[in-house]
């Protein structure tokens, strides 16, 4: 440390006081006062003194470099809304002398709890210290976690300095996903139409056609009646197998849905998106997640050779910041599924009017397979309280209208189960509380 350093050391340690640091200084500067207007010079000493312990110990802490590495590791680093996950933090002594009192706080949002605060004693030279956590949140979004910020003391509480870590980790919030039970759906392999099911499977089998031999094939794949006939080596081609596709669509209309918090319209179809998605990833499909806005998740085996997991966690990390929009209708979502729009859709819808059920229903010649969660919306708001058997007439209609043009409807009320509603989705038409009774 040069003399230029100490004034500066001296200054951050002043605005580190503690209470207690002040209280020493404040006495003993009191102290000498006294002693001149009392002529006491073992007041004088006693003053003095007091004065000069939270000064030693304010430039002593200001001018202490320590060394000291931080991490951080989240276990799990993508999180289930509604379920605990554990923040560990290591410490490491990184220089040649030992610490002295340290006082870790990691900062998180208020939503994941309180701000965890850990007390080390004494780290020793090249040594380490860990410590964990745990935050929880009933809401679904991504959450920063640190800066770690660490505060140093003097043994004697005298003067207390906080430095700060830059590096921060983001926790992910995902929905949560329940599970869905295997039901086969009319029409939901890839193909136009419910009359041209096809029956392919997931892991096909190597087809006939020849080529030459190149370097690295397989010995095994070797067709030697062709051989024989061209007088070179030549492989069967081993083709890729074919996949169904499957389009999960959702709606983010703000007016389309109702109610506000996790019990919410919006959150029910967030969670049901998620819940179909995982499903038909883990079902062998190639599933990609598509918003009213137009926005599209890439789903397995697209545009750089995604695994099923991979895909989930990209659609998961995208349902966890999903928000409501601003939108009026499922125009801008039309243009994906007119493009690439074979194989199953299976749509989260809010609530509908009477132009977007018919351009909805005219979309059902353009898949293989499509099934609704329709929600009611209306008891949400706790508009049919009263009448819980029954939908709204407008509703009514539009659950007509789409089974009419082809669409297994579900339709949705509030507290319903999205695992139950599924189960019923391989039936043209599935039990539910809106089914018309005769003469109605």
């Amino acid at each position: 440390m040069g003399p230029s350093d100490a004034p500066s050391g001296l200054r951050a340690g002043l605005r580190g006081l503690t209470t207690r640091g002040r209280s020493f200084l404040a006495a003993g500067a009191t102290a000498v006062v006294c002693s001149y207007l009392l002529d006491q010079d073992a007041l004088l000493r006693v003053g003095v003194l007091l004065a000069a312990l939270p000064l030693a110990a304010a430039l002593l802490l200001a001018n202490t470099r320590y060394r000291v590495a931080s991490g951080r590791r989240l276990s799990p680093s993508r999180a289930v809304a509604g379920q605990e996950a554990r923040v560990h933090l290591r410490v490491d002594n990184v220089s040649r002398v030992p610490t002295g009192l340290l006082l870790l706080e990691d900062k998180v949002p208020y939503v994941l709890g309180p701000r965890p605060r850990f007390v080390l004693d004494r780290v020793e030279p090249r040594g380490n210290r860990e410590v964990s956590y745990r935050v929880r949140s009933d809401l679904r979004g991504r959450y920063p976690l640190g800066p770690l910020q660490l505060r140093l003391s003097d043994p004697f509480g005298m003067c207390e300095l906080n430095r700060s870590f830059a590096a921060s980790d983001v926790l992910t919030v995902v929905p949560q996903v329940q599970a869905l039970s295997h039901v086969r759906l009319s029409g939901e392999w890839a193909g136009q139409g419910d009359s041209h099911t096809r029956a392919l499977a997931l892991a096909g089998d190597d087809d006939v056609i020849l080529r030459e031999y190149r370097p690295g094939d397989d010995l095994r794949r070797v067709h030697w009646k062709s051989t024989a006939r061209y007088g070179e080596l030549m492989v069967r081609r081993e083709e890729q197998p074919q996949k169904a596709r499957a389009t999960v669509l959702l709606d983010t209309r703000e007016i389309g849905h109702r109610g506000s918090g996790p019990a919410s319209s919006f959150e029910w179809a967030v969670g049901c998106a998620a819940s179909v998605a995982v499903h038909l990833l883990q079902r062998g499909y190639q599933t990609r997640l598509l918003t009213d806005t137009g926005h599209c998740v890439p789903g397995a085996d697209a545009g750089g050779g995604n695994t099923a997991a991979d895909a989930s966690g990209l659609i998961l990390d995208a349902l966890a910041v999903v928000d409501l929009s601003d939108g009026g209708g499922l125009s801008r979502a039309e243009e994906p599924l007119r493009v690439s729009g074979e194989g199953l859709l299976v749509a989260v819808l809010g609530e509908l009017d009477e132009p977007q059920t018919a351009r909805l229903a005219r979309l059902r010649n353009r898949t293989g397979g499509a099934v609704v969660f329709l929600l009611d919306t209306g008891t949400w708001a706790g508009l049919r309280m009263l009448a819980p058997d029954t939908g709204g007439e407008a509703f009514q209609a539009r659950v007509r209208q789409l089974r009419e043009a082809g669409w297994t409807v579900l339709p949705v009320r509030a507290g319903d189960s999205a695992p139950d509603l599924w189960q019923a989705a391989d039936r043209a038409e599935s039990p539910s509380p809106y089914r018309e009774e005769a003469g109605a």
